[in-house]
């Protein structure tokens, strides 16, 4: 059963997730695993891989939101395709609020679902490439780009004042941080442990200067 899986794993962490809120990120993966069959949403194709690759490898970024929240309550999830993280961190972060941005109208109809579905009052969907979209954000977070130095010139606009970029990667290459442009510095990078995932994880947090 999923529901026990997923509290499993999260015993293995020190994140506290109330029982709705499990409920919550069940159905979500149950959704993609539906969604998946004809929208080709993720590679990850079974629901217990799903709960390792895609939930607890969102959820471990939760705490670090804290160090922004002061700034406002808002982030930003730069392509996050089906919704990750942005997704996860939303359903356990009910005081803030996620903007969903994918250029893909099948992903966005997807995400709608999922927060008509799941009753999810702190999500925005939003069809619009990177570089169009306006707003400030305290956060902006991405899983999926190819490289920091993309996502940040890409997304620098969108940065409140004193904000994070919050750039989730596997391997860190020194090479990718060598190349960063200059209106950006690194703030940390904090090894992130995902129960039962055998790869390495990192989160980069880097800021305007």
């Amino acid at each position: 059963m999923l529901k026990n899986k997923l509290t499993k794993l999260i015993a293995q962490t020190d994140l506290k997730i109330s029982d709705l809120q499990i409920d919550q990120l069940v159905a979500y993966v149950e959704l993609l695993h539906k969604w998946n069959k004809a929208y080709n949403l993720t590679s990850v194709r079974e629901p217990e891989q799903m709960l390792i690759k895609h939930i607890m490898d969102s959820l471990v970024v939760s705490p670090h939101l804290l160090s922004v929240t002061d700034i406002n309550n808002k982030f930003i999830d730069v392509g996050t395709g089906s919704g990750l993280p942005g997704i996860p961190l939303a359903i356990i972060n009910p005081d803030l609020e996620f903007t969903l941005l994918d250029s893909l109208g099948k992903r966005v109809r997807f995400m709608t679902q999922v927060k008509l579905d799941l009753g999810l009052k702190n999500i925005i969907p939003v069809q619009s490439r990177v570089e169009d979209f306006e707003g400030e954000f305290a956060g902006v977070l991405s899983r999926a780009f190819a490289s920091i130095s993309d996502m940040v010139n890409w997304s620098r606009h969108l940065v409140a004042p004193n904000g994070r970029f919050f750039a989730l990667k596997g391997q860190l290459a020194k090479e990718e941080i060598e190349a960063l442009p200059d209106f950006v510095k690194v703030d940390s990078i904090a090894p992130l442990v995902v129960p039962n995932l055998n790869a390495e994880r990192h989160l980069v947090l880097l800021k305007s200067q």
